[in-house]
């Protein structure tokens, strides 16, 4: 089998995929390509993209997911006027009864019994009633009342075009809403498309215009009748401010006017409470330059279509917070100032009666990152070796399939690790001018009269501390090494954050640890050797001993 190069460990899963198929299945030499994976079906050509979560790039993309195009308007809008189609309930009583619901013909009526025709073309939904009433009191001075009401507006197809995803021909209501037409067209396009100039054009001419920030900022938007026939046309975007950084809307705005005030934007991105400065990088041609603004002073700035604003937080640390656990009575946390040592946190510290202060322990996240970091890049190394290996033979390749499908497991199960981030510190007595960092945690054991003994024993155990026995010794009293092993590998591991590879004849002291570290069962050097190598490190990061 060739041997296959090793790409960014980004592209791991991928190799995982193609490289232990072919290890597990291997009949003969020549193994066959994988065959490519089929793509996934075409998503309807009516359904728009899922929103991304969070802000989308463009403010106000986010808008259409296709929930407007679910359903359609069904409550009493009083400004709606009636238009030819519409179905109206109609209901009299007294000496005259009627009940009965009618279409408004082409000529904007309705025809009552013994009254004739009653005008109603574009009255307002909210007067319709009164309307009514004025009609049939004409007829009848007395003993006859009545009631009318909209029972539903009338179906229209409507053109959506411009810059939407779907332009085309949709249906609906006339008392649904803009945003139901610009959802079933699958939305403004981000890219092209304004979200502050929708324009309803009716026989060529514009009779309203609707503005989407005004929804999406205020939640208000005009109750616009559509008809039969009309036009949402979507205008070409308009100057816009792409806005990044420490803001709660890090999105592009678009802007209405020749240029853009920072306190509109301001009020448009919303600053988290952290920030402190805005950053303007402008581009004209091809000279680009750079403004820096406290943000107190940066509503005066004026903004031009193409700028790139970006909220930044200057903080100038003051305090750092340290956390003190074990054999301490004081508080638990302590606020110092930046640049503090340990001497001054040790300064702050109110020890129990059994602490140990000689066997101080000092734990850092920037520590515990980056050892994360480089049992990563060894469990990389584990996986490439594990992977790429030449086999000769059928069988010998299946080997290596079973191989390094047991290395995958294991290197899956170590990726699990949570590294301590411990700062070893050889002498506490000297270590007081170390500077500390915000989140470090202080760890101040208790005095101990034991030793653990931990790892491939039968029994791990805490032994009671002799003097006078060795490495060899306590291992025998916990019942001895397992089967899995390495009686060569015997790490002694100090209270102190000390670890050290010990001979069986070594006296261990009183809070030690014993740990008996598994054999890496591979006849590949290679392999062995890495995994070897993973295995230290996980004792001496985590203190876990850790097997195959």
């Amino acid at each position: 089998m060739p041997r296959l190069p090793l790409t960014m460990p980004q592209r791991r899963p991928a190799l995982r995929a193609v490289l232990l198929p072919l290890l597990l299945g291997a009949a003969t030499l020549a193994v066959a390509a994988p065959a490519a994976e089929p793509a996934p079906a075409a998503a309807p050509a009516a359904a728009p993209a899922a929103a991304p979560a969070g802000c989308a790039p463009v403010f106000g993309s986010q808008l259409f997911g296709g929930r407007f195009a679910q359903h359609s308007a069904s409550g009493f809008n009083p400004d709606y006027q009636i238009a030819p189609g519409d179905r109206i309930t109609l209901r009299l009583w007294g000496a005259f009864n009627l009940d009965a619901t009618q279409a408004v013909d082409p000529r904007g009526n309705l025809f009552l019994p013994s009254i004739g025709p009653v005008q109603v073309l574009g009255v307002r939904n909210g007067d319709l009633d009164r309307v009514v009433q004025e009609q049939v009191r004409r007829t009848f001075r007395a003993n006859v009342r009545s009631y009318a009401s909209l029972e539903a507006a009338q179906p229209v197809k409507v053109y959506v075009t411009g810059f939407v995803r779907q332009p085309g021909l949709y249906g609906g209501l006339s008392s649904d809403s803009v945003l139901r037409y610009l959802d079933l067209a699958g939305g403004i396009d981000p890219e092209r498309g304004s979200y502050l100039s929708v324009d309803l054009l009716r026989g060529g001419e514009r009779r309203a215009r609707v503005d989407l920030y005004r929804f999406l900022l205020e939640g208000r938007i005009d109750a616009v009748q559509i008809h039969d026939g009309d036009t949402l046309f979507v205008g070409p975007r308009r100057a816009s401010v792409k806005v990044s950084g420490e803001a709660a809307n890090a999105c592009a705005f678009e802007f209405d006017a020749a240029r853009l005030d920072g306190a509109t934007l301001i009020a448009l991105a919303r600053p988290r409470p952290g920030a402190t400065h805005m950053a303007v990088v402008r581009q004209r041609g091809p000279e680009r330059s750079s403004e820096y603004h406290p943000l107190a002073e940066a509503g005066a700035v004026m903004l031009n279509d193409g700028d790139e604003v970006s909220f930044t937080a200057d903080r100038i640390p003051g305090t750092i917070l340290v956390r003190i656990e074990g054999a301490h009575r004081g508080e638990r946390t302590v606020v110092l100032p930046y640049g503090a040592r340990l001497s001054d946190a040790l300064a702050r510290l109110r020890p129990a009666p059994l602490a140990d202060l000689d066997a101080l322990q000092l734990q850092r996240r920037s520590i515990a990152q980056r050892q994360k970091e480089m049992l990563g890049q060894a469990l990389d190394r584990l996986e490439a070796q594990a992977l790429t290996a030449r086999s000769a033979t059928n069988e010998e390749a299946q080997l290596r399939g079973r191989e390094a499908e047991l290395v995958l497991q294991f290197t899956h199960r170590a990726r699990q690790i949570e590294p301590r981030g411990q700062l070893v510190l050889p002498d506490p007595a000297r270590a007081g001018d170390t500077p500390l960092e915000d989140g470090d945690t202080l760890v101040v054991p208790e005095r101990s009269a034991q030793v653990a003994v931990h790892g491939e024993v039968l029994f791990p155990m805490a032994i009671g501390h002799d003097p006078a026995r060795r490495i060899d010794d306590y291992i025998r009293l916990a019942g001895g090494p397992s089967q899995q092993a390495d009686t060569s590998r015997v790490l002694l591991l100090k209270r102190n954050g000390t670890v050290v590879e010990s001979r069986g004849d070594v006296v261990p002291d009183p809070g030690d640890e014993l740990m008996v570290l598994p054999r890496a069962e591979t006849k590949r050097v290679e392999v062995a050797r890495g995994i070897t190598q993973v295995l230290y490190q996980i004792a001496v990061v985590a203190k876990v001993a850790f097997g195959l």
